[in-house]
């Protein structure tokens, strides 16, 4: 199929990294592997930080042109044959793609869409109906985890639902022989406001209380609120963290490869693309059971989780690790099995091949 790829939270082609950029480049990536010929055919961002009258009625204009710009172009040159929005919620709806899909017979389809009723409040109430316009109106909801599946089936039990669990490209990281040094921890996100500052905040307090235990940890990220980060870990001797900033994916494969654990709460997670990167390098990883994270870390297979918020739980378990080397070479040994094959770019591209093909039948 031709297929008009848009995402309006961020385009894959942003310059700032992030894990939706990722997701959004690995779904283009596991299309084209499957047999598609996609484009991205808008760099319309409908993010939206805070609902106001004049945002909610800039962004109605702004995709209005661009439905009038696209549907010029259809018309004298054909359309594609399906639309694919990625990532869709209250924040960022599709204001595109389901008028298109309607005007010229396009299959629609969805992946990542979420739904949460406790958004039905104010303007945000009129962006969550655009999102369950576009639930329904598609021929099929890919959903990368259990709990958006969830919450789009229980707003909208009747719409076609996928399951499609999240993947990354290993190559890189498989390339490397894993030689992990004694006591090595590393983590790489963002340092930025919510979930991450709070994640950040939580591993700082949790390794605070392994002072005893002869361990480093690397730090890969940069981000608004670097100095915060930075003040957090402040009082350990010099040496126990090192920073280094942004780093490229090649730089980034070489840290996780000498590196024996990788410590990220995960605080508000969705799933966490850095996770199967960690394990696809032979990484153990040490999380929280929460949100998605249980998506993409098996625990007492492939990491240890621990309760929500629990920072004692969380300290003990970076202590079992760093103490049972055993224990840790085991998990990590499964580790590099689930992610580097189990979540290869290859398997859901067979996997996503087999989901379009099965609904476009459906649809036909």
């Amino acid at each position: 199929m031709k297929i008009a790829f848009y995402c309006p939270l961020k385009s894959p082609n942003h310059p700032v990294p992030s894990g939706d950029r990722l997701m959004a480049r690995l779904l283009m990536a596991a299309l084209e592997r499957a047999g598609h010929q996609v484009e991205i055919v808008s760099e319309l961002r409908a993010f939206m930080p805070e609902a106001s009258s004049a945002a909610v009625g800039a962004l109605a204009a702004a995709a209005e042109a661009e439905r009038g710009r696209l549907s010029a172009r259809w018309r004298e040159g054909g359309p594609p044959d399906a639309w694919f929005c990625y990532h869709p919620y209250y924040k960022a709806p599709d204001l595109i793609g389901p008028a298109l899909a309607r005007d010229f017979g396009l299959d629609y389809v969805t992946a990542e869409a979420s739904y949460s009723a406790r958004r039905n409040t104010g303007l945000w109430a009129k962006m969550q109906e655009n999102v369950l316009e576009a639930v329904k109106l598609a021929s099929v909801n890919i959903c990368l985890t259990g709990r958006d599946r969830d919450g789009l089936a229980a707003v909208a039990p009747d719409v076609r639902l996928a399951l499609l669990p999240p993947f990354i490209d290993s190559g890189l990281l498989r390339d490397r022989q894993p030689a992990p040094q004694p006591g090595q921890m590393i983590c790489v996100a963002m340092m930025r406001s919510g979930d991450k500052m709070q994640s950040y905040v939580m591993l700082a307090d949790a390794l605070a209380r392994l002072a005893h235990l002869p361990w480093q940890l690397s730090i890969v990220g940069d981000g608004p609120r670097a100095d915060e980060v930075r003040a957090l870990f402040a009082g350990f001797d010099e040496g126990r963290v090192v920073w280094h900033g942004q780093k490229t994916a090649g730089e980034i494969a070489d840290l996780l490869s000498k590196s024996a654990l990788y410590v990220w709460p995960g605080c508000g997670e969705a799933y966490g693309l850095a996770y199967l990167e960690a394990q696809a390098a032979g990484l153990p990883v040490v999380a929280q059971e929460t949100a998605g994270v249980p998506e993409v870390v098996a625990h007492g297979h492939t990491g240890l989780l621990t309760r929500p918020g629990d920072i004692g739980a969380y300290a003990k378990a970076i202590e079992r690790l760093l103490m049972r080397d055993g224990e840790r070479s085991a998990l990590a040994a499964a580790a590099r099995i689930f992610a580097g094959e189990e979540r290869s770019l290859d398997r859901a591209a067979v996997r996503l091949g087999a989901i379009l093909d099965q609904h476009r039948k459906r649809a036909e």
